[in-house]
């Protein structure tokens, strides 16, 4: 019986399956045990003691006078049953434990396999229902093992693998087997008839979890997330609203001294986090959004849903961000598209808009100029070669060529 017995206490042990579905499994394993021996379980009792991890095997047949045996599954003569016990009468109900070396070797061994492939299965559906029902929940686990594509890591709470692909990280994400790693439950897929749990750094609702942690009133219901945008690991705009006059929600999620959103940003490698107070104004929306820039005017068409942003030359940098991340951010996060003008009092008399010089640039160049707020010839001359570099995703050759038709339309000077 130990053999089977020791299978049961050792699958039973830190898994989740619950106590009924263990006990019919058991049943049933035991049952096709008796079955194959007796050719019926119909006169059998199958005990399981959960608690102790063992279980009783009974056979119980009615007793009959010795000769009056008719049916030897369901009967026993008075004699046998005396063998069994010495008090049993005819009419009683005769009780004969059964031990699992009754059963032979090989059918022992055929259980046990039977019971350890039914609780692995069960396993694996309860992993599966179980982190099914907890995607978009924070999971802290170490590192197991660190693959070409991905990175196993086991969950701190239910010792389960977890997957973190290399797509799913932050970049600059760096891990070492043994590192604590936190991330969000994305998804669980079957995959060869085991369940796969996925996790990941680089959804919103990572930053949206981590902010409800850090932010008492953003889990009180106090202040709501209304939409969040990312570039992981580089930047994003959170856009916060509060039902309650009396908190500043901005405030409230920064911290003092940021002392709450340093805690995230942190364990985002350093994402640069603007926090921003939602309004249904739209120009005030798309103002905010473009933090840290100072914007002068914003002209919209709500038709084509596209917004044309004055800046003074000095805020055209900050509004477009390092590789144009800012204005992407705020186009995504406000779902206008955002054209960035420089807004200059003094207009130069003999300069010439971009749009003029079509037939000798291609329209997508003059648009990449446009995105940096150069808008005019003179605009673009301003700059040098390396700063257009630097600031739009043209190619040195392609802006050296620029540089000249634009400087020959000022030739003469």
């Amino acid at each position: 019986m130990m053999n089977l017995v020791d299978t049961f206490s050792e699958f039973k042990t830190g898994k989740n399956i619950d106590r009924p579905t263990m006990v019919r499994v058991l049943e049933d394993v035991f049952r096709t045990l008796i079955r194959k021996k007796y050719g019926s379980d119909e006169n059998f009792d199958v005990i399981v003691n959960t608690t102790k991890g063992d279980l009783e095997l009974w056979r119980v047949r009615a007793i009959v006078p010795d000769g009056e045996v008719t049916d030897e599954s369901s009967q026993i003569s008075i004699s046998e049953a005396q063998s069994i016990d010495e008090d049993y009468e005819i009419g009683e109900e005769c009780y004969e434990q059964l031990f699992l070396e009754d059963f032979g070797r090989r059918a022992i061994m055929a259980a046990r396999q039977t019971l350890i492939s039914r609780i692995m299965e069960l396993e694996k559906d309860e992993v599966f229902k179980r982190y099914s029902e907890r995607i978009g929940d924070v999971v802290i686990g170490e590192v197991h093992q660190i693959l070409k594509r991905e990175i196993l890591v086991l969950d701190d709470a239910t010792g389960s693998e977890l997957v973190l692909p290399r797509t799913e990280m932050i970049r600059g994400d760096y891990f070492r087997k043994g590192d604590m790693v936190k991330a969000v439950i994305k998804r669980v897929e079957m995959k060869n008839n085991a369940p796969v749990v996925i996790i990941s750094r680089t959804e919103n609702v990572f930053l949206e979890k981590l902010m409800e942690q850090e932010v008492p009133e953003i889990e009180d219901g106090l202040i709501t997330i209304k939409r969040i945008v990312r570039i992981p690991g580089e930047r994003a705009k959170v856009a916060v609203e509060s039902y309650d006059d009396r908190i500043d929600p901005v405030g409230a999620c920064v911290g003092m001294k940021g002392s709450r959103i340093h805690g995230i940003v942190r364990e985002l490698r350093n994402e640069n986090i603007d926090i921003v107070n939602y309004t249904n104004n739209i120009v005030l929306y798309i103002q905010r959004a473009l933090t840290p820039a100072k914007v002068t005017n914003i002209e919209l068409d709500l038709d084509s849903r596209r917004a044309s942003v004055y800046l003074k030359p000095d805020q055209v940098s900050l509004a477009i961000g390092k590789g144009g991340s800012n204005i992407k951010l705020a186009s995504r996060l406000t779902e206008f598209e955002i054209d960035v003008y420089r807004d200059s009092d003094e207009i130069e008399v003999d300069d010439v808009e971009l749009d003029e010089f079509s037939d000798e640039i291609e329209p997508w160049i003059i648009d990449e100029l446009k995105n940096i707020g150069c808008d005019t010839a003179r605009s673009v001359l301003k700059l040098s070669k390396e700063e257009l570099v630097r600031r739009s995703d043209l190619e040195e050759e392609t802006i050296m060529e620029v540089l000249n038709i634009l400087a020959s339309e000022f030739e003469d000077e």
